[in-house]
């Protein structure tokens, strides 16, 4: 189980065969991510999704489960009253682990996904809490960070008017060069190759990106994908200045991302802007697929 803070996912598999792919917009951190603690409302949803995934782990027998637990828990006040919450409900445990480890967890799952080669990549994962970014090849990880810039934090400090303002792109970027300047750094050090987005964000783009060619693009069938760089960053300057409206009628954005979506844009386009990057490929595989490599 992948705790997140907007989506909990139920990964269960057996033989490496997927048996059930589970998730639900819980938005965990919705009202409170910025202030640290889980409100009322997001705490209930999340002890409901709890106990139905405890259900379904029952009735397929699963011998062996984790629940990994990132940003919006590790930084709320009221984190460790959820934890023994789900613990009483559901007799789930839940580990909280910091943001190293949740980067060497992505790491994993985007290698599984067959997502890196022998050249340097970036690997981006935009999450509601945190972002990580791990330079990398197929052999080993040569720097990561996790960053507390997440979607829904840069959403609830900047994405306030819909379309969002020119000043408030302006502020949210003058925000990542303050806050990112370890990344470029790094890169520096180990000049990269491309990007690779982990699923979440990435997934809507490919996803909006096929159905506006007349196909469908099956994630659950889908490993990896890759970009067209011209099509993509077009598609991500139509959703920066589009209105929520808009954005609730572009096929291929699940409702949890029809606001968040802008500024993880905006945090995209920053870093392929920055870095210079011409190639990027999305993984579907991410942080519960590196945790179930390890368990297998």
């Amino acid at each position: 189980m992948d705790l997140g803070t907007n989506m909990f996912h139920l990964l269960i598999a057996e033989d490496a065969k997927t048996i059930i792919h589970e998730q639900d917009a819980v938005k965990l951190g919705e009202g409170g991510i910025n202030k640290g603690y889980i409100t009322d409302a997001a705490f209930d949803r999340g002890i409901q999704t709890m106990q139905r995934f405890g259900e379904l782990i029952r009735r397929h027998d699963v011998a062996k489960a984790r629940a990994i637990a990132t940003s919006a828990l590790r930084n709320a006040s009221n984190g460790q009253d959820f934890i023994n919450s789900v613990k009483v409900k559901t007799g789930i445990v839940i580990e909280i682990i910091d943001g190293d480890q949740e980067a060497a967890f992505i790491y994993e799952g985007v290698k599984a996904a067959g997502c890196l080669a022998r050249e340097t990549s970036i690997i981006a994962d935009i999450g509601g809490g945190s972002v990580e970014f791990i330079i990398c090849n197929d052999r080993e990880i040569l720097w990561k960070q996790s960053f507390e810039i997440g979607a829904a934090r840069l959403m609830d400090r900047f994405h306030r008017t819909d379309p969002i303002p020119p000043d408030s792109i302006n502020a949210l970027y003058l925000y990542l060069d303050d806050c990112m300047q370890s990344l470029f750094a790094a890169a520096k050090e180990h000049p990269v190759h491309n990007l690779v987005g982990s699923a979440g964000v990435f997934e809507s783009y490919a996803v909006v990106m096929e159905r506006a060619k007349g196909h469908t693009l099956y994630l659950e069938q889908t490993k990896h994908y890759t970009f067209n760089q011209a099509g993509l960053m077009a598609l991500i300057e139509k959703i920066i200045l589009s209105s929520h409206r808009q954005r609730i009628e572009t096929a291929g954005i699940i409702p949890i991302r029809i606001d968040m979506i802008v500024t993880a844009s905006l945090l995209v386009r920053y870093v392929i802007e920055k870095m210079g990057i011409n190639d990027v490929v999305m993984s579907t595989y991410s942080l519960k697929e590196g945790v179930l490599a390890g368990m297998v």
